[in-house]
């Protein structure tokens, strides 16, 4: 309950800003749409939209890692959680109220980057309530990122962080070409990270092979895993502190 009503003030701190939830709502579908366009007019597969749609989803989830470490870092830096924690309110209800709307937007972002897909071709059927189950899950990933970066920094100092993840986290997620094309070290970094194989996890589930997205997600929810204690740990340091 309290961390429903701490849920209902995050989501309106969100939708405050409708300019960086345009962006982060509309760019994917941008980008689905342009490199469809491309592969209408290349010789040969790179980016059909069965194997693009995952990839560009996950992408949108970076996002939401600006969104929840922005209002966490904001809140921070603001005398809001000074007075905030003197409510009975624990580090878990805390986090649970900055996760709650996160999830609806992802669940948002989820659905009309699905929408678009049909329309540039991609066909239905009921694997697509596993992957958007699957991306659900993969969201957590982002947001629990987006709250560590904003345990960890302020407000300012996360809007450059983001900058520097999107792309690592972008380049390193198999999206736009695979880690193997490149090799080396480069490849080596993007297994140890979890953001391809958040790729590969939704990209299985989309082509109904759900035991290869077996072992990719498990290694998605371990990291999540991870994040989540750490930000909890480290917010609740900043409580005490």
């Amino acid at each position: 309950m309290r961390a429903n009503v701490f849920a209902t003030r995050n989501h309106k701190e969100i939708v405050r800003d409708p300019v960086t939830l345009l962006i982060g709502l509309g760019l994917p579908i941008l980008l689905m749409s342009l490199f469809s366009v491309m592969q209408k007019n290349m010789p040969f597969a790179f980016y059909e939209i069965s194997n693009l749609t995952p990839g560009v989803i996950v992408f949108s989830f970076s996002f939401l890692t600006l969104f929840s470490g922005m209002l966490l870092g904001k809140d921070r830096s603001s005398s809001f959680l000074m007075r905030i924690f003197a409510s009975p309110m624990s580090a878990g209800d805390y986090i649970l109220g900055y996760v709650l709307p996160l999830l609806s937007i992802a669940f948002l972002q989820i659905i009309l980057c699905l929408l678009t897909a049909m329309f540039l071709g991609l066909p239905m059927n009921l694997s697509i309530l596993w992957v958007v189950g699957v991306l659900m899950v993969i969201s957590l990933l982002y947001i629990g990122l987006g709250l560590l970066f904003g345990t960890i920094f302020t407000d300012k100092q996360v809007g450059g962080i983001f900058a520097i993840f999107v792309n690592v986290s972008t380049w390193f997620s198999g999206t736009w070409f695979e880690p193997d094309m490149i090799g080396g070290t480069f490849q080596a970094i993007a297994q140890f990270l979890p953001f391809v194989h958040a790729v590969n996890a939704a990209r299985a589930v989309q082509s109904t092979s759900y035991t290869d997205a077996f072992i990719p997600l498990v290694i998605v929810i371990g990291y999540t895993i991870v994040i989540f204690i750490i930000a909890i740990l480290l917010f609740k340091r900043k409580m005490r502190g």
